[in-house]
């Protein structure tokens, strides 16, 4: 948000609402700003709750003073109108959760500001009454430059865009409900190491919570014990929308115990995001890959993971676009479908694992992924994998690995593999299966695989 815009703000505020009570004298009278101890009551600036009239003059003169005379506000419960509130230095407001309802009444924004100390919200609700929001803001919450945020047991609802959208911002979201955003819950753009956890995040039309950067540099978000569920993907596309969780070009980023349920597209995606941690989370019923490393990374941990229901499980690739580095353990991956939201790429939907470069495969359990258990490489885009320790049950092929010329090395050891429909092991063309089953005839002809001691039922 440029300067002229919020101007632009500060001009339209006089005319955004009905006139409301002027501020009493006394309003601050007895106060010391060194000694004052709690909140003071909105009321105290002039704030009727349940008004019929839209209360926005009031309200932004109320943010202003209290900024100027360092108070936090308490809005008691009830409904209050308002629309194009320009955000001061510094904001501290709480309500009463459940009973506290600000209502965006429209024509412009809600909340916007720029180079904020603190923005500090808390028990609030935020109805956003799928209003229309200006071409020049991006979220029910708009925030450009802050040291510090705090969103607390609050609940948001109702965004015509982003619910809360933030750049260049460092903080806390927790504890809070957000639904029906017409794009995403939360949208960070070059964040300062963002802590989003314990949230709720539903029905949301294009993404729940997106980590991203213009350029790829260290963020450091942590995403944690959140539940998202129900994202859809309107806006169509092959990835970019319709993801529970998505990191893109944000190094250094920690995504744990999370349960993600319903998604269109991934319940996590990472893209072009190195150093990414993915832990501990549950991921039921995406439609497309459950969990992906993806495009140009360098290094990626995807552990301890539950993945029930997907096109595909987890996907750690493209080596063509210097995507490598991984770990891939101890992740349970189940029910995957040949079924996805669009015709698929080549080697298609169903595949319970893929991995392509520098990368560990070892104590997963991968059970009724109708392609492949394990997919290794793509034609000669292939170097140092390791697949071991791993149980495949119910698939057509329990581990397809790539022979083109030119690949790297590959170990392919100590499996369980049991009741596929095609067989164990295969080498690949490509697509084509050109080899008969490595984990009954060895992979003595490819100098570059090493297959031995798997076990095939």
């Amino acid at each position: 948000m440029d300067r002229r815009n919020l101007l632009k703000f500060g001009m339209g505020l006089g005319l955004a609402g009905l006139s409301a009570p002027a501020f009493g004298a006394g309003a601050l009278s007895g106060f010391s700003t060194n000694s004052l101890r709690g909140s003071i009551s909105a009321v105290e600036f002039g704030i009727r709750p349940d008004a019929f009239d839209n209360q926005s003059k009031t309200f932004n003169k109320m943010l202003q003073k209290a900024a100027e005379n360092d108070v936090p506000v308490h809005l008691p419960a009830g409904n209050y109108v308002v629309s194009n509130l320009k955000l001061p230095k510094s904001v501290r407001l709480s309500g009463v959760p459940g009973t506290t309802r600000i209502i965006y009444g429209g024509d412009g924004h809600l909340f916007a500001g720029e180079n904020l100390d603190l923005f500090d919200i808390s028990g609030i609700s935020i109805d956003g009454a799928n209003h229309w929001l200006a071409d020049y803001t991006q979220g029910l919450i708009d925030i450009r430059r802050a040291r510090k945020i705090s969103i607390d047991n609050c609940e948001i609802i109702g965004a015509g865009k982003n619910a809360i959208a933030l750049e260049r911002v460092g903080g806390r979201i927790e504890r809070s409900t957000i639904s029906g955003a017409a794009e995403a819950a939360i949208y960070s753009v070059e964040g300062g190491r963002l802590h989003i956890t314990g949230n709720r995040v539903t029905d949301c039309a294009n993404g729940g919570i997106l980590v991203h950067r213009w350029q790829i540099a260290d963020d450091g978000a942590i995403i944690a014990n959140n539940r998202i569920d129900r994202i859809s993907a309107q806006n169509g596309g092959t990835g970019q929308f319709g993801n529970g969780i998505n990191v893109f070009r944000a190094n250094n980023v920690m995504i744990s115990g999370n349960i993600v349920a319903d998604c269109a597209f991934s319940a996590i995606r990472a893209n072009s995001a190195s150093n990414i941690q993915i832990s501990g989370n549950n991921c039921s019923r995406s439609g497309e890959t459950a969990i992906y490393a993806e495009f140009a990374f360098d290094g990626a941990v995807i552990s301890s993971n539950i993945v029930d229901g997907a096109a595909n499980g987890i996907s750690i690739v493209n080596f063509n676009n210097e995507g490598r580095l991984g770990v891939c353990s101890g992740n349970l991956i189940r029910n995957l479908s040949t079924n996805g939201p669009y015709p698929a790429d080549a080697p298609g939907f169903g595949v319970g694992i893929s991995v392509e470069a520098d990368t560990t495969v070892t104590g997963n359990v991968i059970e009724n992924a109708p392609l492949y258990g394990i997919h290794i490489g793509w034609g000669e885009f292939m170097r140092n994998v390791v697949a071991t320790g791993n149980v495949i049950r119910k698939a057509g092929e329990g581990i397809a690995v790539s022979v083109v010329e030119g690949t790297g090395s590959a170990v392919i050891s100590d499996n369980v593999i049991e009741d596929t429909i095609h067989g164990a092991i295969f080498g690949h063309r490509w697509k084509k299966r050109v080899t008969g089953d490595l984990a009954r005839i060895g992979s003595g002809e490819f100098p570059h695989l090493r297959v031995e001691r798997n076990l095939v039922g």
